[in-house]
């Protein structure tokens, strides 16, 4: 996917864990798992809130849109394969 989760640069920035943030944002520890490591394929604007709010960010700092990605994961399969 196109767009990157940069959770973990904002988590290391204001020195939070991921068992403070996710108490702090309402979720839990495996769904922000699940976004710290660009596996969700949505994020609802109640919680893209509530992370910017809890990391004192905006938008842009957690979420970057990387054209050169599309379609592909981080170790650049395509994000449509299966591993057998």
């Amino acid at each position: 996917m196109a767009i990157t989760v940069n959770i973990d640069v904002m988590m290391a920035k204001r020195k939070m864990s991921a068992g403070e943030l996710s108490g702090r944002i309402g979720i839990t520890p495996a769904n922000l798992s699940i976004l710290k490591n660009n596996k969700a394929k949505a994020i609802r604007f109640s919680t893209l809130e509530a992370l910017c709010r809890a990391l004192d960010c905006q938008p842009g700092d957690v979420l970057v849109f990387d054209p050169n990605r599309n379609g592909q994961n981080e170790d650049g399969q395509s994000e449509n394969s299966q591993n057998e």
